[in-house]
């Protein structure tokens, strides 16, 4: 099929079929990709393009096999997913507060919270007093935090040099931020198992990884044994070493939660996240040709020779007419895309007969055909058939 006609079959619902599905697969690995899950999920699709195959190629015992297990692999990726999945609904349910809530915010942020966060942290580290701060984006943590204390006071350097005070009885928790107010303190994190990112990291390292792998805010770590400044986002974490990459760190993350409209545009949309796009767009589109285009039923003939065969020795086939039929199969795009014509047979026998000619209608059970296909029609339908004797020496 050319591309003109492709695009008139997909037509507008399609289009917009595909446009729906492309932005929940790009959600879908935007959520994931920050995640372990996402090694599973490769190996999900790798089971399901070898099924694909498998069906495609007629290999029934790998097909047979995938599609009973199909139910199995269904409910372990439930399983494996479960938080992947909390996370998708609670990003869809969320995302129209979200935005009616970002028209209530200011559109621009001073730099005065992060002047405020990195004076205090530098001071912390040069005293080596340890410290846990998070600051909350667009995803909900209140589900990933347990214990804590409400505040939901300013944001002050004061406040968090008395919360963090050694002597302080909450300075062991961490502390939530939004904007320029401290919402609580003294709060639990998940713990992250990725030891191989945390290397010499302790506690609160693993408590800030592991909430940065389970949603998009920015934690920032003050170690009181080696009195650095550490930052955890996105499922990765890196020591900051100059309190102006700090500043720039924070400023950008402010950015990024709170974009103003008039400074983001279509360039910077497009390309952020420009992997997960064209993933999410080629996958759509693999999943629409196999379920949706080649799932429709159409009607192909073909040429096919005639093969007369008998039993009886002592006759001669003179002659067949006509020595090929054209044969008409009903079945879907994808029962005849990989087919070769060349398999077709069409096969009469004969028995037991006199010299002369012979008529012999053809029906189904003459071919033999791909068991996807159903026999409609021969043009002709009836073959004629001369018959002799061997002509004497």
């Amino acid at each position: 099929m050319n591309l003109i006609g492709l695009i008139k079959e997909i037509g507008f619902s399609g289009a917009m079929d595909i446009v729906f599905m492309s932005v929940l697969i790009y959600l879908g690995l935007v959520l994931l990709k920050r995640t372990k899950a996402v090694f599973v999920l490769r190996g999900i699709f790798i089971i399901g393009i070898v099924y694909l195959v498998a069906r495609q190629f007629n290999l029934e015992l790998t097909a047979s096999v995938f599609r009973d297990f199909f139910a199995v692999i269904l409910i372990a990726a439930i399983i494996i997913f479960q938080e992947e999945i909390k996370r998708f609904f609670e990003r869809i349910a969320a995302w129209s507060v979200i935005r009616d809530f970002r028209l209530k915010r200011v559109s621009h942020l001073t730099s005065k919270e992060s002047e405020i966060l990195t004076r205090t942290l530098r001071d912390l580290a040069e005293e080596r007093i340890g410290a846990l701060i998070v600051v909350q984006g667009n995803d909900p943590i209140h589900r990933h935090l347990q214990g804590g204390t409400d505040l939901n006071g300013e944001l002050t350097e004061e406040i968090l040099k008395s919360i963090f005070d050694p002597h302080s009885m909450g300075h062991d928790g961490a502390v939530v931020i939004e904007q320029n107010h401290i919402l609580q303190f003294s709060c639990h994190l998940p713990l992250s198992k990725d030891f191989k990112k945390l290397g010499k990291g302790g506690t609160r390292h693993a408590a800030a990884l592991g909430l940065a792998e389970l949603s998009d805010a920015l934690c920032l770590i003050v170690s009181e044994e080696r009195g650095t400044i550490t930052a955890a986002r996105d499922g990765e974490i890196e020591v900051i070493d100059d309190p102006e990459k700090l500043t720039l760190l924070i400023e950008q993350f402010y950015r990024e939660i709170n974009p103003s409209p008039a400074a983001r545009p279509w360039h910077d949309f497009i390309m952020q996240n420009l992997r997960e796009k064209i993933i999410a767009v080629m996958v759509t589109g693999v999943l629409w040709f196999f379920i949706v285009h080649e799932s429709k039923m159409e009607y192909r003939t073909f040429s096919v020779p005639v093969q007369v065969t008998h039993a009886d020795p002592g006759m001669e086939i003179r002659s067949v007419t006509p020595k090929n039929v054209d044969v008409t199969f009903l079945g879907h795009r994808r029962g005849f895309y990989f087919m070769n014509s060349k398999s077709l047979n069409l096969s009469v026998k004969i028995f037991n007969l006199q010299p002369g000619n012979y008529v012999r209608a053809i029906t189904k059970s003459n071919f033999a055909y791909p068991k996807d296909l159903t026999f409609e029609k021969t043009d002709p339908d009836v073959i004629e058939i001369s018959l002799g004797t061997p002509a004497q020496p």
